[in-house]
């Protein structure tokens, strides 16, 4: 029987703001972190969009992020921050000045979006623990210009249905092992083979779909602390 799950829009509200923390070298790593943190992975998923330098309160926080690139999880202390992003090498006029304020004690995905012309930032909460002996999965859709999409099992039942674009499902608990999962859309014309998905146990996973609809592939990120 065809399953669906209710999907959870990015918090847009963080947006650009949090984009800054990729390979921040003034942070420390998440599995030294404190409580009053917050935990921040960033990634560019952008298909066309250039490499950019993050500043953070004045400092060079990573350089050269590019298309499919994510970070580990970094501290933020909670808190307001100034945040400037510049195109890679071009410390001019930031295409992007704001504050950001983050809470402390969570965990977020933030990921730079759309094509160029339309450029933005979405963020979403993330969980770090997996259900004892589970894994736990969620997917992203993150492709611009591809169609709403479910994920199944390949001539299977859906998993993951009706997923638009920016639309990031809840986490579902799985059982670890090995499946022949394919994208699709709601007619059942596959979009994507991802035959041979490994899950283990113990481990918290996001999927993303990303790039053009003619050239679409998937993002694999642990969310888990190791």
């Amino acid at each position: 029987m065809k399953r669906r799950y209710k999907m959870k829009k990015f918090l847009s509200i963080l947006t650009v703001l949090l984009f800054v923390l990729g390979g921040m070298s003034n942070l420390a790593a998440a599995n030294g972190n404190n409580k009053q943190d917050a935990q921040v992975r960033i990634l560019h998923a952008s298909p066309d969009a250039p490499a950019v330098d993050i500043y953070v309160d004045g400092n060079a926080a990573v350089e050269g992020a590019k298309f499919k690139d994510a970070t580990d999880y970094l501290m933020l202390p909670a808190g307001p921050h100034k945040v400037e992003v510049f195109p890679a090498g071009k410390k001019d006029q930031p295409v992007i000045a704001q504050q950001l304020e983050v809470e402390g004690g969570k965990a977020y995905t933030v990921a730079a979006v759309n094509k160029l012309a339309n450029l933005e930032m979405i963020a979403v909460e993330d969980t770090r623990k997996a259900p004892k002996g589970k894994a736990f999965t969620r997917v992203g859709h993150l492709s611009p210009d591809a169609p709403q999409v479910d994920v199944g099992v390949i001539k299977g039942d859906t998993v993951f249905s009706e997923l638009s674009f920016k639309d990031i499902s809840v986490y579902q608990e799985l059982e670890p092992g090995t499946y022949d999962l394919e994208i699709r859309t709601p007619d059942k014309k596959q979009v994507l083979d991802l035959s041979g998905t490994k899950l283990e146990k113990d481990t918290v996973y996001s999927v993303f779909a990303v790039n053009t609809a003619d050239k679409l592939e998937v993002i694999v990120l642990v969310d888990s602390e190791k």
